[in-house]
């Protein structure tokens, strides 16, 4: 399957954020939105929608991500995300759940992770996977 997860903070960025840096990533998300490669997870999705305590803003965001399905989440995926877990706590590294699960779905399904969170580059050092470039 081709395509790029993109992180809670990317969409953040994207939607909100109008300085040099923002512009620069909503307009590297338009474009793996217009190649349809742009993916996203339903713990994600809630952490998106969870930004918005206006109901008008949150339900105009709900009706975009509509176009952008779930990729489903498998039990194997909370599994392995535990097992990174561990691993990298052993090596002294400290994680979200969140950030764990998002990698094991990464994992499986091949795909790198678009994200601005510095966390993931720790991450990396113990486990292999992809960040999008």
């Amino acid at each position: 399957m081709s395509g790029v997860i993109v992180d809670t903070c990317i969409w953040s960025l994207a939607l909100r954020g109008k300085e040099p840096r923002s512009i620069a990533v909503a307009e590297r998300l338009s474009s793996l939105i217009a190649d349809g490669r742009a993916k996203i997870i339903g713990l994600i999705r809630q952490e998106l929608l969870s930004g918005y305590s206006n109901f008008q803003q949150y339900k105009k965001l709900q009706e975009k991500m509509v176009w952008f399905p779930s990729q489903e989440i498998l039990d194997e995926d909370y599994e392995i995300a535990a097992k990174f877990s561990n691993t990298c706590r052993q090596k002294g590294v400290q994680g979200s759940h969140i950030d764990f699960l998002i990698v094991a779905v990464s994992v499986r399904l091949n795909m790198p992770i678009y994200t601005e969170d510095k966390d993931f580059e720790h991450y990396q050092k113990h486990i292999a996977f992809e960040l999008y470039q």
